[in-house]
C-alpha cells in the first residue's frame, strides 16, 4: 500500500475537479480559515485548495512519491511524510482533515480507537476534525467484482479491480510496462459500522454534523459518510 508506482498516475485515475470542490465547500460550511492539518493529502488537490482559501496548510502522508507530487504542485505548504497515527511530532491545530477514504487504510478497532484519541491531542479544545469514510452500501456495491482497464498519455496500459468481503475491500493495480514486466499494488481497506465509529470517538468529541455524499443528512443510503466533530474541553 506504498503508491510506489500509483502515485505518479494518481491524479490521471482520481483526479475529480467537482468532488475536489465538494469536499472544500463541505469544510467552509463549519471552519473558517485557520491554522489546518491535513492527513493522509495524497497528491495535495484538497490541500492546494484550501491554502488558496486562506486556511494555513499542514500535509502529511505516508507515501514520499505522493508528498513529491504534492509538494510540487504548491511550495507554500509544509509537507511530511509519515504515518498519520502518530502525530508526536505537530503541536495542535485548529482543525484536522482526514479525507478521500484514508481513514480505511486503518484496519483495526483498536487503531480506530487510539487514532481518535491522537488526533484529539494535537487538536485545540473546541477544534473540529473532518473525516469521511466508505458506507456499509460500498460492501454491498463491490460483492461483485468492479474492474477498469485503460492506457495512459504515456502508452502504459494498466488494469484497476475492486472488491469486497465482509468488511474489507480490496484494490489491485496491474501497470503493464512496455517491456513486458508487470508491476502490482494492492490495497486494503476495512468498513466500519457508524455504531462503532460513535462509541469509539464519544470519548473525545462531540457530533457537529453527519452527512451521507456531502448533502443528505445523517446516515442513508450512499457511497461515504461525512463526519465533523469537535473536541471536547477536557479529555
Amino acid at each position: 500500500m506504498t503508491y510506489d508506482t500509483l502515485a505518479s498516475y494518481y491524479d490521471d485515475l482520481v483526479k475529480d475537479e467537482q468532488a475536489t470542490q465538494d469536499w472544500v465547500q463541505w469544510i467552509q460550511r463549519f471552519q473558517k480559515p485557520c491554522d489546518f492539518l491535513e492527513l493522509a493529502c495524497g497528491s495535495g488537490e484538497i490541500t492546494h485548495c484550501l491554502e488558496n482559501l486562506g486556511y494555513t496548510m499542514t500535509a502529511l502522508d505516508l507515501s514520499q512519491p505522493m508528498i513529491d507530487r504534492a509538494k510540487a504542485k504548491d511550495d507554500r505548504i509544509t509537507f511530511t511524510c509519515q504515518n498519520m497515527k502518530d502525530l508526536s511530532n505537530f503541536g495542535q491545530f485548529d482543525a484536522i482533515a482526514c479525507l478521500c477514504d484514508s481513514f480505511n487504510y486503518i484496519l483495526s478497532k483498536a487503531e480506530i480507537e487510539a487514532f481518535f484519541k491522537e488526533v484529539a491531542m494535537h487538536l485545540k479544545a473546541g477544534g473540529h476534525f473532518f473525516f469521511d469514510t466508505h458506507s456499509l452500501d460500498r460492501l454491498k456495491e463491490f460483492h461483485e467484482e468492479w474492474n477498469e482497464t485503460g492506457t495512459f498519455e504515456d502508452g502504459l496500459k494498466y488494469q484497476w479491480s475492486i472488491t469486497s468481503e465482509d468488511d474489507w475491500i480490496y484494490q489491485d493495480f496491474a501497470f503493464y510496462l512496455k517491456n513486458g514486466q508487470v508491476i502490482q499494488e494492492h490495497h486494503l481497506q476495512r468498513v466500519y459500522e457508524p455504531e462503532f465509529l460513535a462509541q469509539a470517538f464519544q470519548k473525545y468529541f462531540t457530533v457537529v454534523d453527519v452527512c451521507t455524499d456531502f448533502f443528505e443528512p445523517g446516515i442513508c443510503e450512499g457511497e461515504k459518510y461525512f463526519y465533523v466533530l469537535e473536541r471536547k474541553a477536557e479529555i
